[in-house]
C-alpha cells in the first residue's frame, strides 16, 4: 500500500489534533477529521479510512463507545485510541473492545507515523498469514486426494482449470472414492474460500426435514417452528454448497434447487419473500442419474443444469497403481495422530492389497490402515481381508506373463518345498502365490529397467505402472544395477 493513498480518519474533539497532524503527515496521508462520534462513524461509513485516529474523552458518545460501534460494522479499519489521561483502566477497555494500539496526549507527529506503520505492518501481516493459511488448507485437501494414476492426475488438473470458475460441478463415483475431498478441494483453490464450505447430505437427512434444512423456515411454518431459522443456503451466502448424494433428493425439492442455480434466489418455508444468495453449487451422487432420469425420479432440466462439469472418479479396483501411495501416505497421517512408530508396509502384505478389490474404496483402504497403525499389526490385513474374497495373484492392468513351475525334481511340483519358522512344510497356497508372484515381478522389473538401461521413466511406462509404484518395487525387491 502507497503511503500517498493511505487515508487517515481523526475522530477527537480537541481541533488542535487534526490541525497538528495535517501540518506534520498531511504531505504523506489523506487525513480527514470528525469533531465527535456520531459524525465520525458517518465519515468512516462512508470514507472507509485506513486507520483511525479515536479520542476516549468526548462530549456525547465516548471514544469507547464509539470503538464498539465500528468494531460491530463491516468496516475494515485499524483503530488507535487516543487520551489525554494515560490511565491503565482506558488502555486495557481499549484493547479488549479491537484497538490496535494506544497513543498518550501529548504526542508529536512523527510518534503518530511511527503508531501509523506498526498497524499497517500488523495488519499487512494478518493478511499475508491468512492468506497462506488458505493456501495451506486448500494443499491439505490437494495432498489428501493421493495418487499418480492418470484419472487422478486428469481429475487434478480438471479441478484447477474450473476452481475460480462460477460453473456448477457434478462429482460422480462409488461411495467411498472421495468425492467430498475433491468439493473441498474445488472450494479452497476458489476465490470463495474466506468463506464457507457448507455440507448437506441429502439422503442422511429424512425427507419432510430436507427442505427447512436447505432453505430455512420462517417462525410459526409449521409446528414446533418457534423462531425463524435460515437454511443451509443462507449459511453458504458467498462461499460453496456441497449437496451430497444429489440423487436421494426428493422430485419434489429439486425445482426448489433449479430456482437456486438459475436465479440465485428462494423462499424459506413459510415465507413470502424471496431471499438472495451468491453461492457455488457443487454436487455428488454415487447413483446412475441417467437410470433415475428414465425412471422419472430426477428431473432432466436439473441434471443438464447440473451437468455443466462432471468430474468421474475411479475405483480403487481400476487404479491399484495408487495403492503404495495412498498406504504411505495414511501411515504417515496415522502415525502422527496416534504417535505410534509403523515402518513401511512389506512386499507380501502390499501383494495382499493389491489382490483385494476393496469394494469400500479408498475409505475402506484408509480405515484399515488406521488399524494397522493403532494396533502396530500389519498381520491384521490379511486377517481383515481374506472374510470377504479369495485372494488371487497380483496383476497390473494386462497379464505381465504366466508364473512359469520350479521344479522340484522329478516329480515335477510347480513350487519347492517351504518350512515354516516351525520347520514344518509350509502348505499355505495363498502365500506359495503371493512369493511365486513377487519373484516373478522382481524377476519382470528387472528384465525391463535392463533392457531400458535403467531408465525408470521408460521402464515405468513399458510396465504400465505409475513411475511412484515403480520405484516403490525397486526399493522393496532391493533391485540395483549392481547386482543385475
Amino acid at each position: 500500500m502507497k503511503e500517498d493513498t493511505i487515508k487517515l480518519l481523526v475522530i477527537d474533539d480537541d481541533l488542535k489534533v487534526p490541525h497538528l497532524l495535517s501540518m506534520g503527515l498531511g504531505d504523506k496521508y489523506e487525513i480527514l477529521s470528525a469533531s465527535d462520534g456520531v459524525e465520525g462513524i458517518q465519515v468512516a461509513s462512508s470514507e472507509k479510512p485506513d486507520v483511525i485516529l479515536l479520542d476516549i474523552k468526548m462530549p456525547g458518545m465516548s471514544g469507547l463507545d464509539v470503538l464498539t460501534k465500528l468494531k460491530k460494522s463491516d468496516l475494515q479499519s485499524e483503530v488507535i485510541m487516543l487520551s489525554g489521561h494515560g490511565e491503565t483502566k482506558y488502555v486495557v477497555e481499549s484493547i479488549r473492545k479491537g484497538a490496535a494500539e494506544f497513543i498518550n496526549k501529548p504526542f508529536d507527529a512523527k510518534e503518530v507515523e511511527l503508531h501509523i506503520h506498526s498497524v499497517l505492518e500488523k495488519t499487512r501481516l494478518k493478511q499475508e498469514l491468512s492468506h497462506l493459511r488458505s493456501e495451506l488448507d486448500a494443499k491439505s485437501h490437494y495432498d489428501a486426494f493421493v495418487g499418480d494414476s492418470p484419472g487422478i492426475l486428469e481429475i487434478k488438473n480438471i479441478i484447477e482449470q474450473v476452481a475460480d470458475s462460477e460453473l456448477t460441478v457434478l462429482i460422480r463415483g462409488e461411495s467411498g472414492t472421495g468425492k467430498e475431498i475433491v468439493a473441498r478441494m474445488l472450494h479452497n483453490l476458489s476465490e470463495r474460500s474466506k468463506n464457507a464450505f457448507c455440507k448437506v447430505n441429502c439422503a442422511a437427512i429424512p425427507r419432510d426435514l430436507l427442505e427447512a434444512e436447505l432453505f430455512g423456515y420462517e417462525k410459526g411454518a409449521f409446528t414446533g417452528a418457534h423462531k425463524t431459522k435460515p437454511g443451509r443456503f443462507e449459511v453458504a451466502n458467498k462461499g460453496t454448497m456441497f449437496l451430497d448424494e444429489i440423487g436421494d433428493m426428493p422430485l419434489e425439492l429439486q425445482s426448489k434447487l433449479l430456482q437456486v442455480l438459475e436465479q440465485h434466489e428462494f423462499v424459506r418455508v413459510g415465507g413470502i419473500s424471496n431471499i438472495k444468495v451468491d453461492l457455488r453449487i457443487v454436487c455428488a451422487t454415487n447413483k446412475n442419474l441417467e437410470e433415475a432420469l428414465a425412471a422419472r425420479e430426477f428431473r432432466d432440466d436439473l441434471y443438464y443444469r447440473l451437468n455443466e462439469i462432471t468430474i468421474f472418479i475411479t475405483p480403487l479396483r481400476e487404479r491399484k497403481d495408487d495403492i503404495p501411495l495412498l498406504v504411505e501416505h495414511f501411515i504417515k497421517k496415522y502415525s502422527v495422530l496416534y504417535k505410534k512408530n509403523v515402518p513401511p508396509i512389506d512386499g507380501d502384505t502390499m501383494n495382499k492389497l493389491y489382490a483385494y478389490d476393496f469394494p469400500g474404496n479408498v475409505r475402506q483402504l484408509e480405515n484399515l490402515i488406521k488399524q494397522v497403525v493403532v494396533r502396530e499389526d500389519k498381520s491384521i490385513v490379511e486377517d481383515l481381508l481374506k472374510r470377504d474374497v479369495q485372494l488371487k495373484p497380483v496383476r497390473s492392468r494386462q497379464p505381465i506373463g504366466q508364473l512359469q513351475p520350479v521344479s522340484a525334481g522329478t516329480g515335477g511340483q510347480y513350487f519347492e518345498p517351504e518350512v515354516n519358522e516351525s520347520g514344518e512344510q509350509d502348505y499355505s497356497l495363498k502365500r506359495r502365490i503371493s512369493k511365486a508372484v513377487a519373484a516373478q515381478e522382481k524377476q519382470l522389473i528387472a528384465e525391463v529397467l535392463n533392457k531400458t538401461n535403467w531408465n525408470r521413466r521408460k521402464a515405468s511406462e513399458i510396465l504400465e505402472i505409475s513411475y511412484r509404484s515403480l520405484l516403490y518395487k525397486i526399493k522393496e525387491y532391493r533391485i540395483n544395477e549392481m547386482n543385475q
